[in-house]
């Protein structure tokens, strides 16, 4: 079995989380999710953070702690175990949400209340606790 590892971001904007959609046709379509991604080889989680959540919305951050890691079997059935870090994040300085369209089509500030509804993976809603 190999191992996957990522590294997601908790960033609150008066308030709110951002979230991202996943497009609709890519893996897990539809879905809301916390900016982040794969590790690349090399790269400490806290680097993964920072560059992918640039890369998904176009905002310059810093990690100022970590929220939590879970572990999971590959939804897929491949044989891989999945490793995720998300952490709470800060902005640089404020700027507009620029979404990388070939991933995701929607974003949205929310409250930890509102967020209830939103189809989110476990490992997001636990990072969501104060």
């Amino acid at each position: 079995m190999t191992d996957k590892y990522l590294a997601y971001g908790r960033l609150i904007r008066g308030g709110k989380i951002l979230f991202i959609r996943r497009r609709p046709g890519s893996f897990l379509g539809g879905h809301w999710e916390l900016p982040g991604g794969t590790v690349e080889p090399g790269e400490a989680t806290a680097e993964t953070v920072v560059r992918e959540f640039a890369e998904e919305t176009g905002l310059a951050v810093r990690v100022t702690g970590e929220r939590g890691a879970h572990s999971w079997d590959d939804v897929e059935g491949r044989p891989m175990r999945i490793h995720a870090t998300v952490f709470a994040l800060a902005e640089e300085e404020p700027g507009d949400v620029v979404l990388d369209p070939d991933e995701h089509d929607a974003f949205a500030w929310y409250t930890k209340e509102e967020s209830a509804g939103l189809d989110l993976a476990e490992h997001f809603r636990d990072a969501l606790e104060d």
